[in-house]
């Protein structure tokens, strides 16, 4: 074979190599883009860099010139196929280019904040182009190289395969059935799966072939023939390594699936997101009240201007965290907000489209409606909204963390899709998972001496009868004249109520209707109105009662835009302050949420007989005008012993523990297949050295240590032809106590004496001491191979001995063969 062919021979398993692992890569990612700018720019990429990689590979230019011509398409190609929408005229196109600089920095970091897929929005396309540009090239440069350098292909391969992955979505897809066998994550299991086949077969065939070359080159000096039959050797090579392949396949497609099942996958997507102004934000529950001040209760706080079918509700703020104190949003999975294209799919359901207006709207929440498809921000401010726009698919809740926060006449248009409603009767209870907080003994007394029915059908009849019984009111006093909230109530007959709505304000609301409910006069009357509150308090109560029955629940403040009677609504798009709602939203067993009002009547004062007897328990500290957040009262039984729970989990809280000792379990397993097969192969060379030592007479340990020194001789690289006597073999490696190795083992094996313990061990130091010597020959990574090597168990395994010296070449004048001396 000649040279030219050879080298023919390696830059086509390359280019072959190269084009698997950028069609693995481009699988990968599809899930990140999803879009057809994504497919034009692998496919523009992939031909660019094949060019750039055959004009350097024939002008042999070096790495700077290389990437020197790379950046330069890169340039060229960044906004046509990575920023298209600033196609236009030079104005744009500069932008374009802008944006470009900016994404090669920025746009990786960007690309974790905005929910998937991204298509061609803004610059997120860079890091594609990047990867798919810059990665061919290095890969077709690296695979076409001889020696050592031709190896880093696998790591640039492996990398661009990575950025799909890591880049990735956070769930894996779903579980794949095949008869009573299932297979966790298949899609990300197959790319890994597939990469490390693609990868293990090339380095196989370079391996192969690195050797052919070498024995081309022999055989043309003239030195040595080469044998055109595979030999057993060879089978038995191939055989076990297709054998350590198939295992580390087998343990990585059966074991990480199942060691991953049920739970999250943790990408880089998990590292960035608003949750710190999330976390700071006073809850916008625990402010409801402040808003019914008469200084508040006729602000605007946003219009919403319908441009085709309008939503029935606008969503502020989803809570779905509760402490006992405070409903807020949460920092988990179903809470994750991050940014989002400029389209994203939302399923199906009724289109709606809004313009919303932004007014006097105090905090980072950001009104919403349905799942998003489209928010599109205008004005002057437009870019910069649309840079700090978070948005959580699991919470249907969006917010703005501009800086400054919202300003009067901010304004962007809404579009989105609200799925079919679902009756609340027809609900059904999926099984709520231990909730974080236990429910009070009045909550859970008052529902098991009113429930009726099942699942829906028993919540809504609840939360109706809860309605009924309670009474409306926002504050604890009022002064001469009446307030504002209350004039526009009608016939309003005022009574006191306190704000909050930790455990203990909703156990004062149940322990109250308990109350009423035994009292004869109540009884004689008719009337078991008892709990006064508004939203905050029956929200809560609402999302309790749900999680009693098994419904996981959350807490919505917003609007609506149109409502039966007895409940706000914004007028003719107008929402000001005082219309402010809250209600619960409940998850069925299908996974839709349901909505479900909690606002008491106001029709039926409770008794005046009852009423008067009692002043209302203070709680919770009246929130002022200006909300801050306060530390319930000392005395308060359930947030003393809340705080007392919280105090106790600080000092033994061990939730960190599990997926820590998770992820370190993945790693070690990670580490096992790629380890494993070397820890194997260096427990097998010692365990056969431990044999050879500790043989039963001195003359096997002897023998055993000539052994021992051969194969150490032959892991290093040499030929031992089964036809040489122990001292020519000796001769023929030329180590430093070769020669006094061979005489001893030729006088134990023929003198018929024993030898000494001492003189056993003293061969055997000296075997060692070769041994260290023939590892040490070359660099460290020929010491590394030569550790990890399989010659030597390929040489005790093979039948035919005489046949060794032909896998490397056969003198033209063979030494006769004789009898060991």
């Amino acid at each position: 074979m000649s040279r030219r062919t050879t080298a023919r021979a390696a830059v086509a398993a390359g280019s072959v190599f190269s084009g698997a692992i950028v069609v693995l890569a481009a699988v990968a990612a599809w899930p990140i883009y999803a879009g057809s700018a994504f497919v034009i720019l692998v496919a523009v990429c992939a031909l660019v860099a094949t060019g750039i990689a055959i004009g350097t590979a024939l002008l042999r230019w070096r790495l700077a010139a290389t990437a020197a011509v790379t950046a330069g398409a890169l340039l060229v190609l960044g906004v046509p196929l990575a920023v298209p929408g600033r196609l236009g005229g030079p104005a744009e196109l500069l932008r374009g280019l802008g944006e470009l600089g900016t994404g090669l920095v920025l746009a990786w970091k960007d690309l974790l904040t905005v929910d998937l897929p991204v298509g061609d929005y803004r610059n997120l396309l860079v890091p594609a182009l990047v990867v798919f540009l810059v990665g061919t090239v290095a890969l077709l440069r690296l695979s076409w190289r001889e020696g050592r350098p031709a190896l880093l292909a696998v790591p640039v391969g492996l990398v661009m395969l990575g950025f799909g992955l890591f880049f990735g979505r956070t769930v894996v897809s779903a579980p794949l059935a095949l008869g009573p066998l299932t297979l966790g994550a298949p899609r990300e299991s197959a790319l890994g799966l597939a990469g490390l086949l693609v990868c293990f077969a090339w380095l196989a065939w370079r391996t192969h072939h690195e050797r052919v070359r070498a024995l081309a080159r022999a055989a043309e000096s003239g030195e040595v023939q080469v044998g055109r039959r595979a030999r057993g050797s060879d089978r038995r090579r191939t055989a076990l390594g297709a054998a350590m392949l198939a295992g580390a396949v087998v343990i990585a497609g059966a074991v990480v699936p199942m060691t991953a099942a049920g739970s999250e996958r943790q990408t880089l997507r998990w590292a960035v997101g608003p949750e710190i102004s999330l976390t700071a934000a006073t809850s916008p529950l625990a402010e409801y009240r402040a808003l019914f001040a008469d200084e508040r209760i006729d602000d605007v706080l946003f219009t919403v201007e319908a441009g085709g079918a309008a939503p029935e509700r606008v969503r502020l703020a989803v809570l779905d965290s509760y402490d006992g104190e405070v409903f807020r949003t949460g920092s988990g999975a179903p809470s994750r907000f991050v940014r989002v294209p400029a389209v994203r799919p939302a399923g199906e359901g009724a289109e709606v489209e809004a313009t919303i207006v932004v007014g006097d709207l105090p905090g980072i929440w950001m009104p919403s409606a349905g799942r998003l498809v489209e928010a599109e921000f205008q004005g002057s401010r437009a870019v910069a909204l649309a840079d700090r726009f978070y948005y959580s698919s699991g919470a249907d809740a969006a917010v703005q963390t501009v800086e400054g926060g919202w300003q009067d006449g901010d304004r962007y248009r809404l579009r989105a899709v609200e799925p079919t409603p679902l009756e609340v009767g027809s609900a059904v209870a999926p099984g709520a998972a231990p909730a974080a907080v236990e429910a009070p003994e009045s909550l859970r007394t008052w529902v098991e001496r009113h429930r009726v029915g099942e699942d829906g059908a028993a919540l809504e009849q609840l939360v109706t009868l809860l309605r009924e019984r309670g009474y409306l009111s926002h504050a604890l006093t009022v002064g001469e004249e009446q307030p504002a909230w209350a004039a526009e109530l009608g016939d309003y007959r005022f009574q006191p109520s306190t704000s909050g709505h930790s455990l203990a304000r909703v156990d004062q609301m149940f322990t109250r209707l308990l109350e009423r409910e035994d009292d004869p006069r109540a009884q004689a009357s008719g009337n078991y109105v008892a709990a006064v509150g508004d939203d905050e308090q029956f929200a809560v109560a609402a999302a309790l009662i749900a999680q009693e029955l098994g419904f996981p629940s959350r807490v919505v403040v917003g609007t609506r835009l149109s409502a039966p009677a007895g409940l706000s609504a914004c007028e003719d798009g107008v929402c000001r302050a005082g219309d402010l709602a809250a209600w619960v939203e409940v998850q069925d067993a299908g996974g839709a949420w349901v909505a479900l009002d909690a606002s008491p009547q106001y029709a039926q004062s409770p008794s005046l007989d009852v009423t008067e007897q009692r002043d209302p328990e203070v709680v919770t500290d009246v929130l002022p005008d200006a909300v801050e957040d306060v530390v319930p009262p000392d005395p308060v039984q359930e947030d003393s012993a809340s705080e007392d729970r919280d105090e106790e989990a600080a000092g033994t809280d061990l939730s960190w523990l599990w997926p820590v000792l998770r992820l370190a379990g993945l790693i070690l397993l990670a580490l096992l297949l790629l380890l494993g097969p070397f820890a194997l192969v260096l427990g097998a060379k010692a365990a056969r050295r431990r044999s050879r030592r500790h043989a039963s007479d001195g003359a096997a340990r002897i023998a055993g240590g000539w052994e021992e020194y051969v194969d150490a001789a032959v892991d290093a690289g040499r030929s031992a032809p089964g036809i040489l006597t122990r001292s020519e073999l000796a001769s023929r490696w030329g180590t430093p106590h070769g020669d006094e190795l061979a005489v001893a083992a030729d006088r134990a094996a023929f003198s018929g004496g024993e030898p000494t313990p001492a003189e056993t061990t003293r061969y055997w130091e000296t075997v060692d001491e070769e041994r260290r010597h023939l590892m040490r020959e070359g660099g460290v990574w020929r010491r590394i191979v030569r550790t990890v090597s399989l010659r030597s168990f390929v040489r005790q395994v093979s039948p035919d001995a005489g046949a060794r010296d032909s896998e490397r070449g056969r003198r033209r004048d063979p030494i006769p063969a004789r009898q060991a001396s």
